[in-house]
């Protein structure tokens, strides 16, 4: 821990790359949780499609709009708010998120990059025109439920939630810029991702090949390579704040 506190007191740039684990501190579901009430009939994975969108839309709407609840109703927790500290801290902070939800932005955080898009970004199917109407707002609780989509305004397609879904490419601005901040850093901190979704696992790897620091802070133990790398098990709601109480910065 002493060693990662030095190098982190002494880093120009820092980048704070961000997984599922760090929102499911502050109780949001991850794509391995089981899902519960109505919603246990269904396979997350096979939800988030766009085949599963054009077969049901009102049930991968309904299901997302739950999700998007279930964000609305949780806080940032001590990993969220040690992050947005930790940007008042060094010369140049950068946070790269895996997430599609806003609890970085409401700890503090700015600028951040989502690589898999956000549930607070809704588009329109067919034309990719950003929603611009008001959302109705749901019950967390109110699980299995279907709901109908609102349409596009400019071509009348039906509004689909604003994340990548699996079989469809990362945004190309945000995963250009998270490459770049990669290659820029000299310490990155991976929290609360397993480092096998592709192709975000590689930022990390990008970071690492550029001689950066990479510290892993995860509930288990991350496999590591030579004297740059490092793994902290643990919550990161936990470890966070424990890095920055430092005598670096």
């Amino acid at each position: 821990m002493l060693e990662i506190q030095r190098r982190l007191g002494e880093a120009r740039h820092v980048v704070v790359f961000t997984g599922a684990g760090v929102s499911a501190e502050s109780g949001i579901p991850t794509f391995r949780d089981a899902l519960t009430g109505l919603w246990s009939r269904f396979d997350p994975a096979a939800l988030a499609t766009a085949e599963a969108f054009r077969a049901d839309p009102a049930l991968v709407w309904g299901w997302y709009e739950w999700r998007r609840a279930k964000v609305h109703a949780a806080t940032p927790n001590a990993a969220h708010l040690a992050i947005a500290e930790l940007a008042r801290r060094v010369p140049v902070l950068t946070v790269i998120s895996q997430n599609v939800d806003d609890l970085h932005e409401r700890a503090g955080c700015r600028d951040v990059i989502h690589l898999h898009g956000s549930l607070h970004a809704p588009r329109c199917f067919a034309c990719a025109r950003p929603y611009d109407g008001v959302l109705d707002k749901v019950d967390a609780g109110d699980e299995g439920a279907r709901i109908e989509p609102p349409r596009c305004r400019r071509c009348n397609g039906r509004i689909r939630p604003g994340v990548v879904w699996f079989g469809e490419s990362l945004p190309e601005q945000p995963w250009r810029d998270a490459l770049a901040a990669a290659r820029d850093c000299d310490l990155l901190l991976s929290v609360g991702t397993s480092g096998l979704v592709m192709p975000a696992a590689q930022i990390p790897r990008v970071a690492r090949q550029q001689g950066a620091t990479v510290v892993h802070v995860n509930l288990d133990p991350q496999p590591v390579e030579g004297d740059d790398e490092f793994t902290l098990a643990g919550k990161a709601a936990d470890i966070l704040p424990r890095l920055l109480a430092s005598p670096g910065r």
